[in-house]
């Protein structure tokens, strides 16, 4: 009899899901819309019947001992998705509870970085660290924190919210309500709004000035600093230098070992790496410089974030 847990990965834009063995090997991965749907009730319905559908190509017999979820501004605590700026779907929604009412097994449920962080640790390259950060660089920019080996989850459950210390006073409308988030800033949105900034000001030499704002994607922008496009590639500039000057205040509070990024974003290589890591070296303590790495996800060709949601379950059943 084989044992999988489902692990769940809700992103703002795509829910990601896969069976996943103890040993951190993913079966019937499956990818589904998550903003398609305005009520959770009707994303729940399709998401079960996506995964009962994904279920027929496991090989008999096994058994589905759990499930793991990763959501935006989940609460561990509670099992519940709360006030999400990212979803659709608003107010408290008790996500575990409903999942429970298809599935008769343990369900636990984290913040989708949360989640990450905890892939990073039991499969990748935090495997032998006990003091490291993971940021997320997607449709926002989540973090999960590990301190002495384990999630900082803070008193409420909702601990390590990075995406949304602030970076500049009245600066960029969040989706959280507040003006001038990080991840107005550092994210895929946040990296296509600097370069409208940057054209508004001067658009000679660049071949960005031919997308509209909905046409523009972070791939976009990604592909013309290949090229070598001066707006792409001080957008770039503008958004290391943030994220940097931040990770300074991160790495003075926590020092931790290592900070790995995850994400669309972070498959930019070194045009987001390099200023990242400049910036944060130029504006961090003396006693810290040069000593905090900061490095992809091993598991960035996986789905970290699925891996780690099902590790909020393998951990529990090992202890």
């Amino acid at each position: 009899m084989k044992d999988y847990v489902i692990g769940i990965d809700i992103g703002g834009t795509f829910t990601k899901t896969g069976f996943v063995d103890r040993d951190g090997n993913i079966f019937a991965e499956n990818s589904t819309p998550t903003d398609k749907f305005d009520s959770a009730d009707v994303y729940l319905y399709n998401l079960v019947k996506e995964l009962k559908k994904a279920e027929e190509q496991l090989e008999e017999p096994y058994r589905i001992v759990g499930i793991g979820i990763g959501a935006p501004n989940g609460n561990y605590h509670k099992g519940t998705i709360e006030q999400a700026t990212n979803l659709k779907w608003k107010g408290i929604v008790p996500f575990a509870d409903m999942m429970k009412e298809h599935y008769n097994v343990p369900v636990k449920l984290t913040n989708d970085a949360n989640a990450a962080a905890l892939g990073e640790k039991v499969y990748g390259g935090g495997k032998n660290m006990n003091d490291f950060v993971m940021i997320t660089l997607g449709t926002g920019l989540g973090s999960g924190i590990i301190v002495n080996g384990s999630l900082v989850y803070g008193h409420d459950g909702f601990g390590g919210e990075q995406g949304h210390v602030g970076v500049i006073e009245n600066g960029r409308q969040c989706g959280c309500g507040n003006k001038g988030c990080l991840e107005t800033y550092v994210s895929a949105p946040g990296i296509k709004r600097t370069v409208f900034e940057l054209l508004a000001a001067n658009s000679q030499g660049s071949e960005l000035v031919n997308y509209t704002f909905d046409e523009l994607d972070s791939e976009i922008i990604y592909n013309a600093a290949v090229k070598g496009d001066p707006v792409a590639l001080e957008a770039f500039e503008q958004t290391g230098k943030t994220l940097g000057k931040k990770l300074a205040d991160t790495v003075a509070l926590l020092s931790p070992e290592a900070i790995f990024f995850f994400g669309g974003l972070a498959k930019a290589g070194d045009f987001i790496f390099k200023p990242t890591k400049k910036w944060m070296e130029h504006y961090v303590m003396g006693i810290f410089k040069n000593k905090v790495k900061l490095i992809p996800s091993q598991l960035m060709d996986k789905n970290v974030a699925v891996l780690g949601a099902s590790a909020l379950i393998w951990n529990e059943l090992d202890h």
